[in-house]
């Protein structure tokens, strides 16, 4: 089960809009055939692990990472490709959230006299597939807060900008295979204004599609000699209450940008509204790297799925705006993050924690 976990990390920013798996033909307790899918190579991962287990496949033993399909979409259903092959049994981590699937492919292997287990290395196999998780069963994205801090909770030196870097090499590497893993970046018209970024995928690997980069910006602010718009390349997307027919917008569009009409709320862009019309455009997953505006307005809309917060061990000793600023709360009323881990970054640490198990809670 490890190694069709990781293969199934090959799928990275590769499979989109389907989930990541990998899968092993076991014979005998010696790997037979693998494969991994990616959405390009069109066959699923039990197919190209059978058809490189050949007739090995027979009276074998067949490790996935999630339920096999039991339904017709762009190829055959898994289910019958596995029974057809002798597969003796099937040991899978998990059941698939999809609910066209979502454990029919279990009945359909079990109706056919094929022993199944399941749950083994489950909870990797769910981190893993969360943001297809989330996506499938709600049309929205799983939403990721990202930010930087110092251990005095600082996100920006005196004035605002956070162009000077706070952590360390090894943690902004992180922070571009984060951005790799997901299908866009989301943040407001004040970090554009403060900070002038790229807001691009510089990790150097491939992805299918690109990252798309999108702006909440309410009253279409962005300057037109933003590196954003300079950049654009028909992969950037501005939410706003503006119209879409104004003079901004057209010069926007005209540079390669999308510009999206969004309803208000509260006199801002309604951010349920965004992230259905990001759901409705099949993307799954999108990190927000905001300011405290912006994150703040995510949390207590209580549009933010996980939260990872890299600290720098330094203090910089300023009153600034914190990581995030909402309104106040009582302490038993205040959401807590679940599942936390801690991990290194050079001298960094990050903490990171889920709001939300999808696999639950929608």
């Amino acid at each position: 089960m490890a190694r069709a976990i990781l293969l199934a990390h090959r799928g990275v920013a590769q499979t989109h809009p389907n989930p990541m798996v990998g899968a092993v033909v076991v014979k005998n307790d010696r790997s037979v055939g693998e494969g991994s899918h990616t959405y390009a190579g069109l066959k699923h991962a039990e197919i190209l692990a059978l058809e490189q287990a050949a007739g090995q496949a027979r009276g074998a033993t067949l490790y996935l990472n999630l339920e096999p399909c039991c339904h017709t979409g762009r190829t055959g259903p898994c289910t019958q490709a596995i029974v057809d092959a002798g597969i003796k049994r099937v040991v899978a981590a998990m059941q698939d959230p999809n609910p066209k699937v979502a454990g029919r492919g279990f009945r359909a292997l079990r109706n056919a006299d094929v022993e199944v287990s399941v749950g083994i290395r489950e909870s990797d196999s769910r981190r893993l597939n969360e943001p297809f998780a989330k996506w499938i069963q709600t049309g929205l994205p799983f939403v990721t807060l990202k930010t930087a801090l110092t251990l005095d909770g600082q996100i920006a030196a005196p004035g605002g900008s956070s162009t000077t870097w706070i952590t360390s090499p090894a943690s902004r590497e992180e922070v571009h295979r984060l951005r790799h893993a997901s299908d866009a970046l989301l943040t407001g018209i004040g970090t554009v204004l403060a900070d002038d970024p790229r807001m691009t995928d510089r990790s150097g690997s491939p992805r299918r599609r690109p990252l798309l980069r999108a702006i909440v910006d309410s009253k279409l602010r962005v300057p037109l000699r933003s590196n954003i718009v300079k950049s654009a390349n028909h992969d950037a997307i501005i939410f706003t209450t503006q119209s879409q027919n104004s003079a901004k917008a057209k010069q926007l569009t005209q540079c390669g940008v999308e510009v999206v009409h969004v309803r208000a709320k509260n006199g801002h862009a309604d951010l349920r509204a965004v992230l259905r019309e990001l759901g409705r455009r099949e993307i799954l997953s999108v990190i927000l790297e905001a300011g405290s505006e912006l994150n703040g307005a995510m949390l207590d809309a209580d549009l933010v799925d996980k939260m990872i917060l890299f600290y720098a061990p330094k203090v910089l000793g300023t009153v600034t705006v914190p990581v995030a600023k909402h309104r106040a709360r009582a302490i038993q009323k205040t959401p807590m993050l679940q599942n936390i881990a801690l991990h290194r970054f050079g001298p960094d640490f990050a903490v990171e924690g889920y709001f939300h198990d999808v696999y639950r809670n929608h």
